[in-house]
């Protein structure tokens, strides 16, 4: 089991959040479940950027990423070397610690 803790984002998740993952197809998808409003403007197929997120703790035990996602990543708003798109994160075995940046490049999000 995983523990995720996500750092407080004053759109997606303004009280932060804290919660185990025993098993989830990807990043992205843990945090809906967890009530993290994160954005998957494609559909969580890494096609675009809004999904962005910068793991702080437990980057290594992640999967590698792709030479697709980096080069998504590439169009991302405020990039480092710990960026990941979480729908195409796998969870590892080790705890994370997730913060969302402030910014992502969709212009218009809808809601629902």
């Amino acid at each position: 089991m995983t523990h995720v803790t996500v750092k407080p984002h004053p759109e997606s998740a303004p009280e932060g959040a804290d919660f185990e993952v025993a098993s989830a197809p990807s990043l992205c998808d843990a945090l809906l479940d967890a009530g993290v409003d994160i954005e998957h403007a494609c559909g969580k197929v890494g096609a675009c950027t809004t999904c962005h997120v910068i793991i702080e703790e437990g980057f290594d035990s992640l999967n590698e990423a792709t030479d697709q996602e980096e080069d998504m990543l590439d169009r991302a708003w405020g990039v480092t070397p710990h960026s990941r798109l979480s729908c195409q994160v796998k969870l590892g075995d080790q705890d994370l610690v997730v913060s969302l940046p402030q910014y992502t490049i969709n212009q218009v999000r809808e809601k629902g």
